[in-house]
């Protein structure tokens, strides 16, 4: 098995590991919930260090702002936080700082797919960068989520005070400058409209 640190993660890789079903990944994070863990497509396994209290602020007010909108909407889908993991179609499994699934994607699954890691990419996702995320890596992430199949997906960065909006078909991300603007949830989230201001 191989350790590599990488952007303030530990990377473990091996034919075990490779060889791993979704359900004994599964139990593996719930023999470490003060972990932080993902899977890659290469059945890698990411392990990360809590957040920092800042991190955590900043995304404890953006799960709050979408609570807000949930709250309002809640028969178009359900809304996750950043200790969910989702298992996608290529067989990673990731965990956004914030997420959104429509009602008939999540109406689909059985209550225990439901319990576990449930195989189904978000529509819409968020990943609040940390200050020891690499922003190369999360804006290769944020690609992974619209290869899977999200429809709007935010990648945003504090300390510069920029966001890039992700959309399939779309070259490259639109970029938004500045936290005095508000980001659209656009067609995927009607009517929902997050602070950035309220992110610094």
């Amino acid at each position: 098995m191989q350790n590599l640190f990488e952007s303030g993660s530990i990377v473990l890789g091996g034919s075990y590991l490779e060889r791993m079903t979704d359900d004994e990944f599964f139990d593996f994070c719930q023999q470490h919930p003060k972990l932080r863990i993902e899977r890659t497509a290469n059945h890698e396994i990411l392990i990360m260090s809590p957040t920092g209290s800042r991190s955590g602020k900043r995304n404890f007010r953006l799960n709050l702002q979408l609570g807000k909108w949930w709250e309002q909407h809640q028969t178009l889908g359900e809304a996750f936080d950043s200790n969910t993991g989702f298992t996608l179609p290529d067989g990673s499994v990731l965990s956004p700082d914030a997420s959104w699934v429509s009602a008939a994607k999540w109406n689909a699954l059985t209550t225990e797919q439901q319990d576990k890691f449930a195989p189904v990419c978000p529509e819409f996702v968020v990943e609040l960068k940390s200050a020891t995320d690499s922003t190369k890596t999360l804006q290769a992430k944020m690609l992974d989520w619209l290869r899977n199949g999200a429809l709007l997906a935010w990648l945003i960065i504090p300390e510069t005070e920029t966001a890039y909006i992700y959309r399939p078909g779309q070259a490259e991300p639109e970029l938004v400058q500045g936290f005095e603007n508000e980001l659209s949830g656009e067609a995927v989230l009607p009517e929902f409209r997050l602070r950035l201001t309220e992110l610094r």
